[in-house]
C-alpha cells in the first residue's frame, strides 16, 4: 500500500500534474523543455521530477549533460491513472497553455545541443 500512497502523493501537486500532461502529450522531454513550458526554475523542475521518479511515474535518462524524462509505462495502476489524467485534464486551460509554450519552445531549439542530444 505504501507504493500507492507515494503514487497519489506525487499526483497531488499541480506542477507535477502539468509536467505529466506534457510528458503524456510529447513523450520524452528534457528538463529545459519542462522549465520553459511551465515557466519554472531548474531547481523547482528538478525537485518535482525527483518526486515523480521516486514514485515510479517517470524515468530519466542522461544524455551528455542533459536529462530526458518520460512516463514509465509498466506500472498497472500508474498506467491507468495516466490514461485517466490525459483523458480528463489535457483540455484544461493551464494544460493547453503549457502545451502551446512547449511546442513553441521545441520549434525554436532545433539547432540547440539539447535537441541534438535528444535525437541521438
Amino acid at each position: 500500500m505504501q507504493t500507492e500512497i507515494q503514487l497519489f502523493k506525487a499526483l497531488s501537486d499541480s506542477t507535477r500534474l502539468r509536467m505529466l500532461l506534457l510528458l503524456l502529450s510529447n513523450g520524452e522531454l528534457c528538463v529545459c523543455d519542462l522549465m520553459e513550458s511551465l515557466e519554472i526554475p531548474q531547481s523547482t523542475a528538478s525537485r518535482h521530477l525527483t518526486l515523480l521518479r521516486s514514485a515510479g511515474i517517470v524515468d530519466g535518462q542522461r544524455r551528455g549533460t542533459w536529462m530526458y524524462y518520460q512516463i514509465v509505462e509498466d506500472q498497472a495502476l500508474g498506467s491507468a491513472l495516466m490514461r485517466a489524467l490525459k483523458q480528463h485534464c489535457s483540455n484544461l486551460e493551464k494544460a493547453v497553455e503549457d502545451q502551446k509554450r512547449c511546442m513553441e519552445f521545441l520549434s525554436k531549439k532545433i539547432d540547440s545541443p539539447c535537441h541534438k542530444a535528444r535525437n541521438e
